[in-house]
């Protein structure tokens, strides 16, 4: 990973690719500008959760069947109330609402489509874990029509036009791709001045990794062939360069980020024998789709287990995925262990 120190500022960066495409109309510049405005205002409440009302449950259960956290709603009223107005969107797509968000009328639409989890990792809030913000970007297919079509929005993977997140952690770091080999860059926040500087430019993950990220808790519930892979893992075998190191974390994309950077593995595998989680508890729309797209774009891989997660045909807004992300060769592994080609 080449790292060019600070000097050009996120904006700069966003300039300089839209002029590549003579035919742009700045209308994408100008959407992730606005989302990056949304994700300082998130990670000025979340330096300060600890000193104000913010932490903590709200008592209500989201479409996930999870506890809602005060930040999550919090985050999510900013989301939506900073995109809704710039005239980009045709519709936005939470993990925390469970319908399509709609533009309101008395403001101007665009042919983009907007699909974000507001806080990966919120119920790590009160402990000071690093937590996130994902998003993914889709062009609408039906440019020329009023109404936003549910089936305009599932789109595979590999349609997006951008993605990526924010880290709210020790710093607050944006990684973002637009891919077709635009590479994947990072962007940490100097609050002194308020600006996202270039900090690591043309991210590549190691093609094989050292690391296993996977909530081991849940080893009962998994099929024969996941638990052969994590005990693969785990093995000692000086010629692979096992045993792997285990690092879990808890918010996906704090695991997701340190095995972008270092190489490794993060697994959320089906827990087949839980009736809460068979197809595992990870969404494809707003997390899995995102970072496999991230993580493709940096030389690396992202499975289902069977097959690339970004060839998946969506049915569903919230659809869950099992997901196997990260290094090349140890997802390529994973893969061969969940097909049944290796035992």
């Amino acid at each position: 990973m080449q790292k060019s120190g600070v000097g050009i500022t996120i904006t700069q960066h966003i300039l300089n690719q839209q002029r590549q495409y003579p035919e742009a109309t700045g209308a994408f510049t100008n959407l992730l500008n606005e989302l990056i405005v949304a994700a300082k205002v998130i990670s000025r409440e979340v330096n300060k959760a600890g000193l104000v009302d913010i932490l903590g449950s709200t008592g209500e259960i989201n479409i996930q069947e999870e506890q809602v956290q005060k930040l999550d709603v919090f985050a999510n009223r900013v989301i939506i109330e900073r995109m809704q107005h710039i005239g980009e969107l045709c519709c936005m797509g939470s993990e925390e609402v469970a319908d399509l968000i709609n533009i309101p009328s008395q403001y101007p639409k665009g042919n983009y489509i907007l699909l974000f989890d507001p806080l990966d990792g919120s119920s790590n809030i009160d402990v000071n874990v690093s937590i996130g913000t994902i998003f993914s970007i889709y062009r609408r297919t039906n440019e020329g029509s009023d109404e936003v079509l549910l089936d305009e929005v599932l789109q595979r993977g590999i349609k997006q036009v951008a993605a990526g997140y924010f880290i709210y952690g020790s710093s607050t770091i944006m990684v973002y791709t637009t891919g077709n080999g635009t590479g994947v860059h990072g962007f940490t926040l100097y609050p002194s001045v308020g600006e996202f500087l270039l900090s690591h430019e043309n991210i590549k993950i190691p093609e094989k990794g050292k690391i296993y990220s996977v909530n081991e808790g849940n080893y009962n519930y998994w099929d024969e062939k996941t638990r052969a892979l994590v005990d693969y893992f785990k093995a000692k075998d000086k010629e692979t360069g096992r045993p792997y190191t285990s690092r879990y974390v808890g918010s996906l994309v704090a695991d997701f980020h340190r095995n972008l950077l270092k190489g490794g593995i993060f697994m959320y595998p089906a827990d087949l024998k839980d009736p809460k989680k068979p197809h595992g508890k990870l969404r494809l729309m707003v997390e899995a789709n995102p970072l496999a797209m991230v993580v493709q774009e940096a030389g690396g891989y992202a499975s289902d287990g069977q097959g690339p997660i970004l060839e998946v045909e969506p049915k569903e807004l919230h659809q869950r995925t099992p997901l196997f992300i990260g290094s090349k060769r140890d997802v390529e592994l994973a893969e061969e262990f969940i097909s049944g080609k290796r035992s």
